[in-house]
Parts: C-alpha cells; structure tokens; sequence
C-alpha cells in the first residue's frame, strides 16, 4: 500500500494519501481533502538516505560485523 503525494491543480493544496492499489482507477479517486476536486496530480517522491555513515555515528559506532574474532 504506497503512500503518495498529491497537489491540487485546483486549489494548490499538497498533500498524502495511502492509496490501496497501484492501479489507475484506484489513483484516479483520489480527491483533494481542502476543495474536495478530483483534479489532482501525483508528484515525484524522493526517499531519504543517509550516506557517509552518519547513521552509524548517531548509534554510539555500532556495527553490524561480528566483534572480536
């Protein structure tokens, strides 16, 4: 069940909705919670990642490799 963003082409209104299939008639809807028009549009999402390992660093250094040997 993918969660998507939405804007309004109506109102301008951006928001998410968990949308239960990923088929069109399923995306097609959805309507805008403010002005309640079903003239919306998906936006392009991007996942956020972490890289440089900063992550490890907010742990205390853990590791996933076994410790001693």
């Amino acid at each position: 069940m993918p969660l998507y963003e939405f804007e309004c082409t109506k109102c301008g209104t951006e928001f998410e909705e968990l949308v239960l299939s990923t088929k069109s008639e399923a995306l097609a809807k959805v309507t805008c919670p403010a002005c309640d028009s079903p003239k919306v549009k998906k936006k392009v999402s991007t996942f956020a990642a972490s890289v440089g390992g900063s992550a490890a660093g907010a742990s205390g250094g853990a590791s996933c490799a076994p410790s001693g040997g």
